[in-house]
């Protein structure tokens, strides 16, 4: 049997694990009638689809059509270094790094946060099998600046890595706080990390002992949770919104596209920066209840009213069926369709830095 069949047949046993499992859950502790996202047996989006596509049916067709077709030789994308600010730049213009799939490096006040930090070779439960890094992290778990905050939008493997978030929290000079959504603190706890802080959508925190002036908020998102056989839905999902004087950002989390993202516009107004996703889409009748496809970015740049947005999840895993550099050529498409300008919604390469200019004196 072939490399190729074989990393399928490893990836798809993982895959149903995590996605097409059925279970009987115990009632759920955060089961609040008045918020009909918290249910008797778990959470839910805010505006549900009808049914699951089959986790089978998918699995039967990407053997069938032999996808996704790796080219010869893999793939190989250009690695920057990252051009970081330096430490304690409190008037510094805000600087973002892309440091692969849904890691950013946000570095704002003097403050350095952190989003979804996933620095393993694997995204994965198992450490031989599983979707593998085609391109390294643009800065090593130790080149890292002390980090402050940490983002963690949910409980996939991919999103919430072990490894790294351990390693963060034995940092020099003390661990960070994380923010997490509703059920992931006891996981934390768990793993020995107290510096952690569960979150609803729309709840907001005062990082006051960081700085006075930034506010973390957890903002809905349309996706689900699971990370056994055993916990769909258990914890709860989302991205974050980090909220300065001078600059709004949006980190969207791994979501679909839904209304959840018109409501964080008119809620917030407008953002100087959102990171969205734009990879991990195809085939579309299994994928577009829980990942966009660039089209859908688009329209989520353009709900939440982003001054500019910068592209993320994609060209780190091979997840899913399409290629993984077509993501950016589909973005260039639909910015064109949108009459957007490509100045305003950037694909980085990894590891690249870019300074966002304050929008407000």
């Amino acid at each position: 049997m072939s490399r190729t069949v074989t990393t399928r047949s490893a990836c798809a046993i993982i895959a149903l694990a995590l996605a097409a499992c059925v279970s009987v859950h115990a009632m759920n502790a955060y089961f609040d009638p008045s918020k009909p996202h918290r249910t008797q047996d778990g959470f839910r989006n805010n505006y549900p689809h009808a049914g699951r596509a089959s986790f089978w049916a998918w699995k039967w067709e990407q053997w069938r059509t032999g996808v996704p077709r790796i080219p010869e030789g893999g793939w190989h994308f250009p690695l920057d270094r990252p051009q970081l600010a330096a430490p304690g730049q409190h008037d510094a213009q805000p600087a973002v790094t892309w440091i692969g799939h849904a890691t950013i490096l946000l570095q704002l006040d003097g403050l350095n946060i952190l989003t979804d930090p996933m620095f393993s070779q694997r995204a994965s439960p198992l450490s031989f099998a599983g979707p593998e890094r085609v391109v390294p992290p643009a800065l090593t778990l130790g080149q890292l600046p002390h980090i402050d905050i940490v983002l963690i939008s949910h409980n996939h493997y991919d999103h919430l890595d072990k490894p790294s978030v351990k390693a963060l929290a034995r940092q020099t000079g003390g661990p960070p706080r994380f923010y997490v959504p509703l059920g992931l603190a006891a996981w934390f706890k768990d793993e020995g990390i107290t510096t952690v802080t569960e979150m609803d959508w729309w709840d907001e925190r005062d990082e006051a002992g960081l700085s006075a002036r930034l506010k973390v908020h957890f903002v809905p998102a349309q996706h689900w949770s699971a990370r056994s056989l055993w916990d769909r839905n258990q914890t709860l999902w989302g991205g974050f919104v980090v909220e300065h004087p001078r600059f709004r950002f949006l980190f969207t989390g791994d979501t679909g596209y839904s209304r959840d993202f018109a409501d964080i516009g008119r809620r917030f107004g407008s953002f100087d920066l959102a990171a969205i996703p734009i990879g991990a889409y195809e085939p579309r009748w299994f994928m577009a209840t829980q990942h966009v496809d660039p089209d859908e970015a688009v329209r989520i740049h353009q709900d939440v009213h982003a001054r500019q947005s910068m592209a993320m999840h994609w060209g780190t895993f091979v997840m899913t069926d399409e290629p993984l550099d077509e993501p950016p050529q589909k973005l260039a498409q639909a910015l064109i369709a949108s009459r957007i300008s490509a100045d305003a919604f950037w694909v980085l390469r990894h590891g690249e830095t870019r300074r966002v200019p304050f929008a407000m004196p």
